[in-house]
């Protein structure tokens, strides 16, 4: 007999085959079924019912795995240079967008918006703060309100990620300069900011 604690890893361990597989299925096909995930996962779809209710269940959780990362993301990047820090922000994304497809895939359906803009909370408070050092230290352009610029940056990177999407080969230069150009750094300033601060474009 299966003692509690066997029983729990057990638990635990499908859990995480059922997200394993709803990632990399959703990376590929954001409507995969509940029991093309069950199948992918080795698991009954009787057995996902167990950890999730439901597909919108399992979205939420997959949004949530998803959002906690590129939260972190924007936690962990800074620059005492605004335009440094937010260049950094919009080419990690990008590369963790690759990672976690399946959440970046679920962050582009409208379905899910309103999922996606709470789970991501802590990534548009630090991009909000970037950008208003930027427009108090005079990098980023002062005709608009940080509010406002803020609210562009984040709409122009889900509309940019929507028609790049990972796969693309300089997307993250791309998404870089869009975003710079958001803020009022002019094409000559950014490549001068790129050739200066390589890494940026570096995978990490």
């Amino acid at each position: 007999m299966t003692s509690p604690r066997g029983r729990r890893a057990d638990a635990t361990a499908n859990r995480e085959a059922l997200l394993e597989a709803a990632q990399s299925l959703l990376a590929v096909d954001p409507h995969a079924s509940l029991d093309a995930i069950a199948h992918a996962a080795g698991l009954s779809r009787r057995a996902l019912y167990g950890h999730f209710a439901d597909r919108e269940s399992l979205m939420r959780e997959v949004i949530s795995q998803g959002a906690e990362r590129f939260n972190q993301i924007a936690e962990r990047t800074d620059d005492a240079d605004p335009r440094v820090a937010l260049a950094r922000m919009a080419a990690r994304l990008w590369r963790e967008a690759s990672a976690v497809r399946a959440s970046a895939n679920i962050a582009l359906d409208d379905v899910h918006v309103s999922q996606t803009v709470q789970a991501l909370a802590p990534l548009r408070r630090r991009v909000r703060a970037v950008v208003v050092a930027g427009v108090e230290s005079g990098a980023f352009r002062g005709d608009m309100s940080s509010q406002l610029l803020s609210f562009l940056v984040e709409r122009t990177g889900r509309a940019t990620l929507r028609e790049l999407r990972p796969a693309t080969t300089d997307g993250a230069e791309t998404v870089v300069r869009v975003v710079l150009s958001i803020v009022g750094v002019a094409w000559r300033e950014q490549a001068a900011l790129l050739e200066t601060h390589p890494e940026i474009l570096a995978a990490d």
